[in-house]
């Protein structure tokens, strides 16, 4: 008995040389609220719209509101993470996720709720460098990788909920309207206040104070790389031609940034040790190819098998569990093999030929063809995320290991933005066939430069080789 509450105990001291178990609930309650709000929010939309009084093109700042403050602050609270330490970054982004929570519930207007889910989408970005660091930390501590089983509960995770994320918000919509699909963020926050607060070790910096590390934050450096990314992404959203100013905006703050970053002694980004680190560049630049084709096929063949073949909404739910399913079982299956480069060279492929496919689709094409496609998607979507998590982790500075991680999600969201606004593009006059035909030929070409990128990144298997230490898991 006495063995057994020792091992509960928040106060008992972890092993030497064994990951700190104790971490893994609240590093991945942390990690998926960001796509539990993803998600939940898609079947809220019309009810939202019409309990509001809002139009379509005001409720769609629900989903760009959330992404904006997701993609800019990424980076910028992993940096956080690096200067302050885990445990403090992820308590004020749950205490923040808790508010906007309760905010959404009561909002009296739609400008409000945006409001709520930029918030949410800021208090959401703690919780993936926070979990990167951690692990980062055990290893640091152990003396030993930390297991790639951890890596893995984090991706099978994200894509769980994100699978049940929309089925979850349309069972609580049916139960208490869809106020509580804001609602159930604060129950989830307060979960992350107290394991946050039990479990989580304090950092070196934490006992040194906020003011002696305050000085090493760079808000100079932080102000034009929000600018730079805030111009880039709104422009990137409407895609018109009378915002052309907004693309001048953002590469004059990216010049800016530059010019700053390569002169204060304690950089936000250090573009000198970034730029001396050409495996991890790389690696943000597949996670933004993976994302432009991963997100044009969710869109845009979402739609197009609405429009297009003329599925009922119901219907083409069902057809896409498959990918999820798929993408589940592969990271699973797949998670704990420390080959990195083979990974993303299958997921590139897996790409090509979805890609491939969806050019000879057409209005009369069987269902058991559509359904294949949806499994065959599958397989990239849980090879890429996870492969390209796993080379972030080997190849980031450890010092800069939130940051990084931060960073990566950026380019993965700058991605998603992209196949956004390129579908948008594409089904100008709806979801057709010979516009998810051109959707197809944006994909080829991203799918095929990741190929490309993969193949010719040798760094790749000294990636594997470096991890190819006993899993302590």
């Amino acid at each position: 008995m006495t063995t057994a509450l020792q091992r509960l105990s928040p106060h008992r001291q972890p092993s030497k040389d064994h990951f700190d178990r104790r971490l893994i609930t609240p590093m991945v309650l942390g990690a998926i609220l960001n796509p539990i709000n993803s998600t939940m929010i898609a079947v809220a939309l019309i009810p939202i719209g019409i309990a509001l009084g809002a139009p379509p093109s005001q409720t769609a700042w629900l989903v760009s509101g959330l992404y904006l403050a997701t993609a800019i602050g990424q980076p910028v609270v992993g940096r956080l993470v690096d200067l302050f330490g885990a445990r403090r970054l992820f308590l004020a982004g749950a205490a923040l996720i808790g508010i906007g929570g309760l905010l959404g519930a009561l909002a009296p207007s739609i400008q409000v709720l945006v409001v709520a889910r930029v918030l949410l989408g800021l208090g959401t970005c703690a919780g993936y460098p926070a979990a990167m660091t951690l692990i980062r930390g055990e290893a640091d501590r152990t003396g030993r990788d930390s297991p790639a089983g951890v890596l893995t509960v984090l991706a099978v995770a994200t894509q769980t909920v994100a699978v049940i994320g929309p089925t979850l918000g349309g069972f609580l919509i049916g139960v208490g309207g869809w106020r509580v699909t804001f609602t159930v963020n604060i129950p989830l926050a307060l979960a992350c206040l107290v394991l946050g607060a039990l479990y989580l070790p304090r950092s070196a910096s934490a006992r040194q104070g906020v003011r002696a590390v305050a000085r090493a934050v760079d808000p100079v450096g932080i102000a034009l790389f929000v600018a730079t990314l805030v111009a880039l992404l709104l422009f990137l959203t409407h895609l018109r031609a009378d915002l052309w100013w907004l693309p001048v905006l953002s590469v004059a703050a990216g010049a800016a940034l530059a010019w700053w970053e390569l002169r204060t002694p304690l950089p936000f980004l250090d573009l000198r040790l970034l730029g001396g680190n050409l495996p991890l560049l790389a690696t943000y630049a597949r996670s933004l190819l993976a994302a432009i084709s991963s997100y044009a096929f969710l869109y845009g063949y979402t739609q197009w098998l609405e429009e297009g073949r003329g599925l009922s909404p119901q219907l083409t739910g069902l057809v896409l569990l498959p990918v999820f399913g798929a993408a589940i079982v592969v990271s699973t299956v797949t998670g704990r093999r420390r080959e990195i480069r083979g990974k993303l060279v299958a997921g590139a492929v897996g790409q090509v030929v979805v890609a491939a496919l969806l050019l000879v689709l057409d209005a009369g094409s069987a269902l058991w063809l559509i359904l294949a496609l949806s499994l065959v998607a599958g397989l990239p979507q849980g090879l890429n995320n996870l492969a390209n998590q796993n080379a972030v982790y080997h190849q980031a500075d450890p010092a800069r290991i939130g940051s990084s991680a931060g960073l990566m999600r950026t380019f993965f969201y700058l991605g998603a933005i992209v196949a956004s606004a390129t579908t948008g593009v594409v089904f100008r006059d709806g979801a057709t066939t010979p516009g998810m035909h051109e959707l197809a030929v944006v994909m080829l070409a991203a799918a095929a430069l990741f190929l490309v990128l993969t193949l010719v990144d040798r760094s790749l298997a000294r990636v594997a080789r470096d991890a190819d230490a006993p899993d302590p898991a």
